[in-house]
């Protein structure tokens, strides 16, 4: 099942960044997000690949381009 960020402004107005929630497409998600923030305006949707992130198992090219990324 994907995975996909949300960032969203509450009805009270905080901003919360990166809720990242499983679901079988984006509208899903969505309205899974909707259930825990009622009232909440999406400023941001992203569909996050799994498949990218590392594993126990991380070889030597993905922790030399994940020192890249944060210079």
């Amino acid at each position: 099942m994907p995975k996909f960020d949300f960032s969203v402004t509450t009805r009270d107005g905080q901003k919360v960044d990166s809720i990242q929630i499983y679901g079988a497409d984006l509208p899903d998600a969505e309205r899974k997000l909707r259930q825990m923030y009622l009232h909440c305006q999406v400023t941001q949707s992203r569909a996050v690949n799994s498949e990218k992130e590392l594993s126990q198992s991380a070889d030597i090219e993905d922790v030399l381009s994940l020192i890249v990324r944060q210079n």
